[in-house]
């Protein structure tokens, strides 16, 4: 295990023991806030916030990225944690790998606002773009929770109503609320950061009595014939494995464009920590080619 790795690991040990009982989830979104504030952001990087169709975001663009593209990306937080400003750092290397702009949507956050909240926000954000840039522009995009949630959008605009985005990237993607994947349990020892009863609590209080094997949020159960080219990332130490490898075993079953990396070796979504592990950029550069490849490369109509 390299240096790196080590760090991650510890980092994420660290968040977790700050928020033993009787830490509540006020203490909870406090230590994830604190945690991605330890990532540096550049000061070139552009950061403004934007109002999306009533959704609050924030568009962050590196220094001399032509913004060819417009990145709509969601999140990590199982659906109560998180926010756009925490996630400033990694938009921002994002946005200078792939020479776009990167909107991070600050949609609504459980148990104040269970589903259908995050992806109505996501939703709009999403149609926002893709009316401000061309669809063709657009890459929809997110980790974890954050990735369920840019599925079931894509998915959603995939099969009723349109247009699609030109690709979708999920990372570390919680896609099945039932929690039937085999990882759920095979890979707990190995991961420092979730198991089944965090992934069952966080899923319920998002979905309420909503019926977990729905697509809208479980995606992995969704049609997937229609999707645009899907990147899909996880790392081999997750237990959330399985949900990324079912993900893209389905939709290539179904037809679809798609392609997995699978980081050795890796924790939860491992991209995140770019700017200390050198696995993490390399990831964030296999997400940059992807997205160049399915972009055109004429600059975009600024927002």
């Amino acid at each position: 295990m390299s240096s790196g790795q080590q760090q991650v690991r510890q980092l994420w040990r660290d968040f977790l023991n700050a928020l033993a009982p009787p830490a509540g989830l006020r203490e909870s979104r406090r230590g994830f806030e604190e945690l991605c504030a330890r990532f540096p952001i550049p000061e070139s990087a552009s950061i403004r916030p934007v109002d999306a169709a009533g959704v609050p975001c924030l568009l962050v663009s590196a220094d001399g990225a032509p913004s060819n593209a417009m990145i709509v990306w969601a999140h990590s937080g199982g659906y109560v944690l998180g926010s756009a400003h925490g996630y400033r750092s990694f938009a921002a290397t994002l946005s200078e790998a792939t020479a776009a702009d990167v909107l991070l949507v600050d949609y609504r956050l459980a148990p104040e606002h269970p589903y259908p909240a995050a992806l109505e926000d996501f939703l709009a954000a999403t149609r926002w773009a893709m009316s401000s840039y061309r669809p063709e522009q657009v890459v929809v995009g997110g980790d974890s929770a954050g990735g369920g949630l840019a599925c079931a959008a894509a998915l959603h605009l995939a099969n009723n109503e349109g247009p699609n985005p030109a690709a979708t990237v999920f990372l570390s993607p919680f896609t099945d609320l039932t929690l039937s994947g085999r990882s759920m349990d095979e890979r707990e020892t190995c991961d420092p950061v979730l198991d089944r009863a965090t992934l069952a609590g966080m899923g319920a209080l998002y979905r309420q009595d909503f019926p977990a094997k729905d697509p809208s949020v479980s995606p992995l159960f969704g049609d997937f014939s229609k999707v645009p080219p899907m990147l899909v990332l996880v790392g081999t130490d997750e237990v959330l494995h399985d949900d990324a490898t079912r993900l893209a075993e389905r939709a290539a079953a179904a037809g679809a464009d798609v392609r997995l990396l699978v980081g050795e070796g890796q924790t939860h979504i491992w991209p995140l920590f770019a700017t200390m592990l050198p696995e993490g950029q390399a990831a964030i550069e296999d997400i940059a080619e992807f997205v160049r490849a399915r972009v055109p490369s004429s600059p975009a109509t600024h927002v």
